[in-house]
């Protein structure tokens, strides 16, 4: 199998290798959004008294506050998922079997250490983390239980993710994709029990997460646990070695910042909308947020089925090739964010309304979804070229686009519009930094095609 995939790769029609790399990737991406969008969809319909309907969106406000937490809990899963696959991938390349099985070892026993820290960490400031955030009175409640809840199975979601970049590097990404759908399952089976009918509310909402993961987690330890596969748990992996932990670390760094500085980007517009539309304006940018994320999931599952065509090819220096599979990779991303400018454009009250009852909500949803989705034709083309310098082996560059946009752009645009347009302002830094960094991303793209065409 090893020998036929790179053969497949520089060979075979590129449309087909694009659907059959892309294909299980968007389906796991979207998975993984629609699990967010079901607990944001029950949750938005929690009443004050813990019933269906008549909501006064103060539930889906507290979890909309808890995003940049949760944010920061992705980072550092990503720094051990993401740093732990790409080592695994490059020993088993170098046919180094046993450093690789010492690496999943480390990877399990990291998982639970820096899970157990964050967990006790956010545990003991909670409260004065999440009024940071923009808690306040009223929706401090929800958004303590909810993480309060979350943060006790934090280990479990920790070993997930991490797990599941160790399925996809040891060559299971079907079942790595199944383990994602089973979750998004069990949560949606489990969110209205224990919510409604145990009268649990958004901690219930929790509890259906944590242990939808840990379902999974355990099919994942007994996927990892067959002696047969050439990677699989064993006595004897699980000494940390400094040596595995700095590599792990320094490959996962990068999308440690990039989910650290997304931390900060939320920090600031929950800041921005509590001050200038108070808690509603926040429960309504929670639920844009969801919608909107759904769409960019699935240009990254695209993405994922682009890197491994694009690095062949870039490495067999079949140029041709590799800038067959941008052009279509881009083609299919166009369809998927015009798809969702059309939705945000024309029929956002569709999808917002699916979140909660409240029409105060609703309307600034609806609002802030058109302004939210300006840019978005020009979005998919900007992920697209940040995940090709990725895949090419230039990382730095691709890095560099997303702090670009990030820290250069949206940053000091939500600290200097808001004064001047009010909640408006909040909103339109968004589309804008978009503008700007695809601007950026073009340009880094074309000075790569110029320099390419005179070395050819």
């Amino acid at each position: 199998m090893a020998q036929y995939i790179p053969t497949e790769l520089g060979t075979r029609s590129i449309p087909r290798l694009l659907f059959q790399y892309a294909l299980p990737a968007i389906i796991a991406m979207t998975a993984a959004s629609l699990y967010n969008i079901v607990d944001s969809i029950f949750i938005g319909h929690i009443g004050p008294d813990g019933s269906w309907g008549n909501s006064d969106g103060m539930a889906i406000s507290g979890l909309a506050l808890t995003f940049p937490l949760m944010n920061i809990a992705i980072a550092l899963g990503a720094m051990v998922g993401v740093g732990a696959s790409t080592v695994i991938s490059v020993r088993l390349g170098q046919k180094e079997y046993e450093t690789a099985q010492h690496v999943l070892g480390n990877t399990v026993v990291l998982n639970i250490l820096l899970g157990a820290l964050f967990m006790a960490v956010c545990l003991y400031w909670l409260d004065p983390i999440l009024v940071l955030f923009g808690a306040s009175e009223a929706t401090l409640p929800y958004a303590h239980d909810y993480m309060t809840v979350i943060l006790l199975g934090n280990i479990i979601s920790h070993s997930y993710f991490g797990l599941n970049g160790v399925l996809r590097s040891a060559g299971h990404p079907e079942k790595a994709m199944y383990c994602t759908i089973l979750t998004v399952v069990i949560n949606a089976l489990l969110d209205p029990i224990f919510i409604f009918a145990f009268r649990m509310g958004i901690q219930g909402a929790a509890l259906a997460t944590v242990l939808s993961q840990l379902v999974s987690l355990v099919w994942q330890f007994k996927l990892l646990s067959n002696p047969n596969e050439m990677l699989h748990l064993h006595r004897g992996i699980y000494g940390l070695r400094p040596t595995i932990i700095r590599q792990i670390i320094a490959v996962g760094m990068s999308p440690f910042l990039m989910n650290l500085c997304a931390c900060l980007v939320v920090l600031l517009i929950n800041k921005g909308m509590k001050q200038y539309g108070g808690d509603s304006a926040i429960a309504a940018y929670g639920i844009d947020n969801r919608v909107v994320f759904l769409f960019l999931m699935m240009v990254m599952g695209l993405n994922q089925g682009m890197q491994p065509i694009v690095g062949y090819n870039w490495g067999a220096k079949l140029n041709s090739r590799v800038w067959h599979t941008l052009r279509l990779t881009i083609l299919c991303a166009e369809v998927v964010v015009i798809t969702g400018f059309v939705m945000g454009v024309f029929f956002p009250h569709t999808l917002t309304h699916l979140f909660t009852d409240n029409e105060e909500i609703t309307r600034m949803a609806d609002h802030g979804f058109r302004i939210d989705v300006m840019a978005f034709p020009l979005v998919g083309i900007q992920m697209v070229i940040g995940n090709f310098f990725q895949s090419i082996g230039h990382a730095g560059k691709s890095i560099f686009q997303s702090l670009t946009r990030q820290l250069l752009f949206l940053v000091p645009g939500l600290i200097l519009l808001p004064p001047r347009l009010g909640l408006d302002g909040v909103w339109l830094a968004i589309p804008l930094s978009d503008i700007l960094s695809f601007f950026v991303s073009v340009g880094m793209l074309l000075w790569l095609i110029r320099k390419v065409n005179k070395t050819t």
